[in-house]
């Protein structure tokens, strides 16, 4: 009962603390908000639309023009300019003007007519990849329709029925199952990883930044005393609000998505909890980590940043941790992150059961015990430590 009484007390003064420093407040509640509201609205159509190409039209037939026409029908392309010569439309996507041009050189009608194979060239730009990737497949479907339609065209005046024109014109049928994201929403996600990216880095900074406020402001002793020097009670009390509070953004976060936005998720609203629990445990327990490891505001909040930022990278989402160098696969592990975005896409994503990522859930309870091996040395540090600007 002493035990549950001192960590009340501490709880209250962390809440105090809490109250009076405008920090918590923009760091805790107020910049994971905007975070999240602002990358789920910046891909709110799911994908980009729109987006600026060229053309360079030498043939200026009736085919080409419906070529274009199509062509800017498509939802993700919108013809913004013609151009006389390819070394202009060249230069344009130099200029970042547009971001890639379709070039349909002279006397393409003519070949088309006489079966003689013309080539239709497109150019894009992966300065940005996924724009070019885009729109390299919005203009190889023109060119593969505008090829069509005319063998259409050929095929119906020979005599063929429409059902021998379609076995010729496309001998195999694709039937395409995009799983669990059939609408390649670039929100559904990046989002998803993302925001609860920004909210760990968060998680990270207010652990490391609580700790070192205390050492810096010279109220170290008077915290443990309240528990009579005992640092276990006192951490647990001084991190039960700040948990608390955590739990409250990341399960607002969850609600707003996947209940609000809609994004997809086969996993069980458990698991969601769960996943959630583990996020905040594991974060606050490397920020922890890292103030044990250099007991200094400065060097830990430091080392947190880092850490973050890096994690954005070692996540897996944009780009395959599989397809990276052997070293940097072992270093992803070391990442809060990795292991929150695989649970999150085995479990929640596609609804394996847990025990299909039992390693990555693993791992992340490795993260929230890692507190136990600095301890002593954060107690120290709290009793004689003094601070260094």
């Amino acid at each position: 009962m002493k035990q549950l009484r001192q960590i009340l007390q501490v709880s209250l003064r962390e809440l105090s603390i809490l109250r009076r420093n405008h920090m918590y407040r923009f760091c805790m509640v107020a910049f994971p908000v905007l975070v999240m509201f602002f990358f789920t609205s910046l891909m709110d159509d799911g994908l980009p639309t729109a987006m600026p190409v060229g053309v360079v039209d030498l043939d200026n037939t009736s085919t080409s023009r419906s070529l274009v026409q199509r062509l800017d029908a498509f939802q993700m392309s919108r013809v913004v300019a013609h151009y006389p010569s390819v070394s202009e439309a060249r230069h344009a996507i130099q200029k970042n003007e547009i971001y890639a041009f379709l070039y349909i050189p002279k006397g393409t009608t003519d070949d088309l007519l006489a079966s003689r194979q013309p080539k239709v060239s497109y150019y894009y730009s992966y300065t940005t990849l996924a724009a070019g990737a885009l729109l390299m497949k919005d203009m190889k479907t023109i060119s593969t329709l505008g090829s069509a339609a005319v063998g259409q065209a050929t095929l119906r005046a020979r005599g063929f029925t429409d059902a021998q024109i379609q076995t010729l014109l496309q001998p195999i049928r694709i039937d395409l199952h995009q799983i669990a994201n059939p609408w390649t929403s670039y929100n559904s996600y990046l989002s998803t990883m993302m925001v609860p990216g920004m909210i760990m880095l968060f998680i990270f900074l207010i652990s490391a930044y609580s700790l070192g406020n205390e050492v810096k402001f010279n109220t170290s002793k008077e915290w443990l005393a309240l528990t009579d020097n005992n640092i276990t009670l006192a951490m647990l009390g001084k991190f039960l609000p700040q948990t608390l509070i955590w739990l409250a953004i990341v399960y607002g976060y969850q609600i707003y998505v996947f209940y609000v936005l809609g994004f997809p998720h086969l996993g069980s609203p458990w698991m969601m909890v769960l996943l959630g629990l583990m996020q905040v445990l594991a974060a606050q327990g490397f920020g922890i980590f890292a103030f044990g490891l250099m007991p200094s505001l400065r060097m830990s909040m430091s080392v947190c940043s880092l850490w973050a930022v890096l994690s954005f990278s070692m996540a897996g989402s944009a780009f395959p941790v599989m397809g990276m160098d052997g070293p940097l696969q072992s270093l992803s592990w070391l990442f809060p992150l990795r292991h929150y975005y695989m649970l999150y896409q085995i479990c929640v994503f596609n609804g394996y059961p847990l025990l299909e990522a039992w390693f990555h859930f693993a791992a992340l309870a490795a993260f929230v015990l890692l507190p136990w091996l600095v301890v002593r040395k954060i107690k120290n540090a709290m009793l004689t430590y003094v601070y260094i600007p």
